[in-house]
């Protein structure tokens, strides 16, 4: 099968450090678990929205970042298998490169430009399956939908959608190993 993986909060840990990063900076106490919609503006009402989205051209930023846990196990297993994988991002064009070589060409050595595709609209990606943080790039998909669970999600009801909800990369791997009986 042909697997697409969203990068941001399903192979590494983009928002919980992002929050910590802005309470760094500012001097707050916002928490991860506040991230209740998908603008990461909300968790900081003190901060004006470019102040909160800087944090995503700053190159030192993707430093910070590390995959989920059984992320890199499970992403190389799936390749042992047979599987394409490919990472699907929106990432903003700006800083591609170093989000590339400082997190997934770091933890996924065994992955290359070639196994990266950027987009914004991720349902014009052709695939068998999309492991995805965000519910906006799940819907109307024409492929097996996988929602990784945030908290910005977590009231979303991903059955009546047609989506396998997981909290973690065991789960991610057992739900692919469905698709394929």
């Amino acid at each position: 099968m042909r697997i697409l993986i969203d990068a941001d909060d399903v192979l590494e840990d983009l928002s919980p450090k992002w929050v910590t990063f802005l309470n760094e900076r500012y001097g707050l106490n916002a928490r991860y678990e506040d991230h209740t919609d998908w603008n990461m503006a909300h968790v900081f009402p003190s901060l004006t929205r470019e102040q909160v989205y800087a944090v995503e051209l700053e190159e030192d930023f993707y430093s910070r970042l590390e995959p989920l846990d059984g992320a890199v196990e499970t992403v190389r297993k799936l390749m042992e298998d047979g599987h394409e994988i490919y990472v699907v991002t929106t990432t903003p064009y700006q800083i591609i490169k170093a989000k590339m070589e400082k997190v997934i060409f770091r933890y996924f050595p065994f992955l290359t430009w070639k196994n990266i595709i950027i987009t914004s609209n991720k349902h014009l990606i052709r695939g068998d399956v999309l492991i995805d943080d965000g519910v906006h790039n799940l819907l109307g998909g024409d492929y097996h939908k996988i929602l990784m669970t945030g908290p910005y999600n977590r009231d979303f009801d991903a059955e009546t959608a047609g989506m396998i909800r997981v909290h973690n990369w065991k789960e991610i791997y057992e739900a692919i190993q469905t698709f394929n009986s």
